[in-house]
């Protein structure tokens, strides 16, 4: 079964967060951390992604984003490569720097904004990195301390957190503390970093007021949200991904349903009629047939197929390309 694509879409709330490989080190000294920083800003800027929270730990880093036009895969591209090839430049080292793909979280704005912003930011303090919140709002490597007015940066969104807490700075960085302080006292919050609803306890149901969930709702660990915001971020795709799959040509589609399949190029037009194949043979016909509007006889001659079967390949491709949601966007 192919693996679940990461979801993304213009506009959406994600909790990002990559880890080195084998959990080794991805920050060595003070010079790695404020090249990633750099790095992190001057992407952001060019891909008009706006960042409300951030931390760097010694063997991971966490953020949190809302999107914009760029998909959020080639902003991590861009960053994640560009400073595994400083790292390994500057320690002599080869090799992946970080474990496997990052992970991100298609996040509901409320009742989530401010629960991630507390999570991500106290995570030096759970950590053991540092043993309070006047220690965490001088480590520099984390935006609690840019929200504090301890430290300064360009490309965190300050005022729109800040607006939640007050009017005024100063009365708005007083609550703000004070709602990190009760946030300690929450543990680790493991529903905050992956898995979505299904850790969720009586606690946090109550705190983040979820009220539309039950025992039928479906459950996509990609999502941390309500089963009506998952109904919204699902039709939000499935257009985003129609007017990806408009962009590419044939070619281009055939690779990104082999990518998603497994399958090479060539098996996916050899008609044979192998399950895998058969399957992936069906997503593209469906992108090819109902969003390019190719003609069935074209496409039947090079998948090698009568065209009495691109008929039946559209509407089962119909239904697997609804089943995953995000895996064919460009």
């Amino acid at each position: 079964m192919p693996r679940q694509a990461r979801l993304d879409a213009p506009g959406v709330l994600q909790h990002v967060i990559a880890r080195g490989i084998e959990k080794t080190r991805i920050f060595s000294d003070e010079l790695d951390y404020r090249f990633f920083i750099k790095r992190l800003g001057e992407l952001l800027e060019e891909n008009h992604l706006d960042c409300f929270a951030w931390v760097l730990l010694p063997n991971h880093f966490h953020l949190l984003l809302r999107t914009g036009p760029i998909p959020l895969a080639t902003f991590m591209r861009r960053l994640m490569t560009s400073y595994a090839t400083h790292y390994n430049r500057r320690h002599k080292r080869s090799g992946h720097l970080f474990q496997n793909r990052y992970k991100s979280f298609v996040c509901e704005e409320d009742p989530y904004f401010l629960e991630l912003v507390r999570y991500i930011h106290l995570n030096p303090l759970r950590s053991g990195l540092v043993k309070n919140l006047e220690a965490l709002k001088r480590y520099p490597w984390c935006g609690f301390g840019v929200l504090m007015g301890s430290h300064k940066n360009s490309w965190q969104e300050v005022d729109e957190v800040l607006k939640y807490f007050g009017n005024q700075v100063g009365e708005a960085r007083a609550t703000y503390r004070k709602f990190m302080e009760d946030g300690i006292k929450q543990g680790r919050r493991p529903e905050l970093s992956g898995g979505g609803l299904t850790h969720r306890n009586k606690d946090t149901k109550s705190l983040l007021k979820i009220k539309e969930q039950s025992l039928e709702d479906s459950h996509d660990p990609r999502i941390l949200g309500g089963a009506n915001f998952r109904k919204k971020i699902f039709a939000s795709l499935q257009q985003f991904e129609e007017k990806n799959a408009l962009r590419m040509d044939l070619k281009d589609l055939t690779e990104k349903v082999a990518t998603w399949s497994n399958l090479s190029t060539t098996d996916i037009t050899s008609g044979s009629k192998r399950t895998q194949i058969v399957r992936a043979r069906a997503v593209l016909s469906y992108l090819a047939i109902r969003l390019k509007r190719m003609k069935a006889i074209e496409l039947a001659d090079f998948l090698n197929v009568s065209p009495s079967a691109i008929s039946k390949c559209v509407l089962s491709g119909e239904k697997v390309v609804k089943e995953y949601p995000g895996s064919f966007s460009k």
